[in-house]
């Protein structure tokens, strides 16, 4: 036999496969914190996708592709009359719990927003519910949403602690992809092999590219990217149960798997990654340990829609607004104390195109807080960039520096800091103190501080498209968390119908 014909032996699915299914099949949650956290990232999430609802370039992107489509047992997308497909409904839960950058966050070598998976787990439960009860079968309860979530939260956190896609050049959204491909087979019913068959194709998908959320291609696609992810989940969980063949050597397939052809170079220098190096790295080791870490730290974005490496900037300008409002013209240079990550995604100088490149702007995020004291959804929309010149007049006495300790606490799994400090210096030699915050409020270190405060995001969210006694109605089934896990799937979207 020639040397160079390869030796046609199917292999096993990759370990890194077989660890999710079995995790997402087989482990049993018996955090009450990670419970707990759920419930409130549940309302989080939900609150943040009906106030994305009033923002027109998000609507306009809702609704079935064919115009018209009536679906029978549909999925809800909340805060609308939407009843679509699962892989539809999907995308648009997504698109809305992510357009204004306000959901929940993980940070780690690689970042993302784990929230981004309820797009496929409530269409996906909501049209299995509501088929369910036709055929005179049990419905899924909110406390299977909630155990799918801590699920979702758990792979995409877990494969992001160690392996940097983004300096691959690859968007965090492939993770959404793979968590929502193994939570919607597994709530379907599939077994193991079609768990790793789904997951295998959601692998073989590759990933986006990151070029629409880095400067100067920054846009609105990093708004609905994660919809499309989570939605592509469920067609692939869906394809699997139909019992479609997976692809079981798709990471570490010499030359065609994803190791060799999206994980083996830098964008930095272009030099090949030694082999050891092409492949996904965990703690203590190249197998992962699933449980339920990841909703237990999750980060929740409470005071501002921002960017999360931003989020104590932010905090920092707030407190030095009273200072700082009186004195605009006198601002001589504002220097912002920051960690290496912030510099390399969203430090950035010259104009701003859109609302996209403006929330992705360290410089923009911090000067709007010092002007006005605050930073809302509004605040980057082009017209009230247009009314303020004095915002990018700021922006340019910025200056951005590192603290290696900043950069190496955000790093320590025993810390995961995002600190940002902010000073301001005036033409006269004087300055304020330099305020530093290296926990914003919605970390698991200020859990006690935020919590109170997200519950007043969740209500204010929902006052923004449901009466008050509708309103009233939600928040108390959300509060009590005995009543919302016994809850059917379908009848707590009833409550988000308009």
């Amino acid at each position: 036999m020639s040397a160079n014909v390869d030796l046609n032996i199917r292999p096993d699915y990759d370990r890194v496969i077989q660890d999710i299914a079995d995790y997402v099949l087989n482990y049993q949650i018996d955090s009450d914190e990670a419970w707990e956290t759920a419930r409130y990232c549940l309302m989080d999430t939900l609150g943040c996708g009906l106030l994305a609802l009033r923002f027109p370039e998000c609507t306009k992107l809702l609704g079935p592709v064919v115009e018209g489509t009536v679906v029978p047992n549909g999925a809800r997308v909340p805060g609308t009359q939407l009843r679509l497909d699962p892989v539809k409904a999907a995308w648009d839960i997504g698109c809305i719990v992510r357009w204004l950058d306000y959901n929940d966050t993980w940070l780690a070598a690689e970042w993302g927003h784990p929230s981004d998976n309820l797009g496929a787990i409530l269409a996906v439960t909501d049209y299995l519910s509501q088929k369910y009860l036709y055929v005179g079968k049990e419905p899924f309860t909110m406390r299977d949403v909630l155990d799918a979530m801590i699920r979702a939260h758990e792979i995409q956190g877990v494969l992001a602690l160690e392996n940097s896609f983004n300096r691959v050049g690859l968007d965090h959204v492939l993770l959404v992809r793979v968590a929502s491909t193994a939570v919607a087979t597994m709530l379907k019913g599939g077994s193991r092999e079609q768990v790793m068959a789904a997951l295998s194709q959601a692998w073989v998908d590759g990933s986006a590219l990151r070029t629409y959320r880095h400067a100067p291609n920054a846009g609105s696609r990093k708004s609905w990217a994660a919809g499309d992810a989570t939605s592509r989940g469920v067609r692939l969980a869906d394809i699997a149960m139909r019992g479609e063949m997976g692809i079981p050597g798709v990471l570490t397939a010499p030359q065609w798997g994803f190791y060799d052809v999206s994980f083996s170079k830098t964008n930095a220098d272009q030099k090949v990654k030694a082999e050891e190096d092409r492949q996904f790295k965990f703690p203590g080791g190249s197998s992962a340990d699933y449980g339920s870490y990841v909703m237990e730290n999750v980060l929740f974005k409470i005071s501002f829609p921002a960017e999360f490496h931003c989020q104590t900037a932010c905090e920092a300008a707030v407190t030095l607004h009273p200072q700082v409002k009186d004195r605009v013209d006198d601002i001589d240079k504002v220097e912002i104390t920051t960690h290496e990550s912030a510099i390399r995604i969203i430090s950035k100088q010259g104009p701003l195109a859109n609302a996209a490149d403006r929330d992705h702007c360290l410089q923009y995020m911090t000067a709007v807080p010092l002007l006005f004291g605050d930073l809302v959804a509004e605040h980057y929309e082009d017209g009230f960039h247009a009314a303020h010149p004095e915002i990018d007049r700021l922006r340019e006495k910025m200056e951005v520096v590192e603290d290696k300790r900043y950069s190496g606490e955000y790093l320590d799994p025993d810390k995961r800091s995002i600190a940002n400090a902010v000073q301001v210096f005036f033409k006269d030699g004087s300055a304020t103190n330099k305020v530093e915050v290296e926990y914003p409020i919605g970390h698991r270190r200020r859990r006690k501080e935020g919590i109170p405060l997200l519950e007043e995001k969740f209500k204010r969210n929902l006052a923004t498209r449901f009466p008050e006694s509708r309103c009233e109605e939600i928040f108390s089934l959300c509060s009590d968390r005995e009543r919302l896990e016994q809850a059917p799937v379908n009848e707590f979207m009833n409550l988000f119908v308009i």
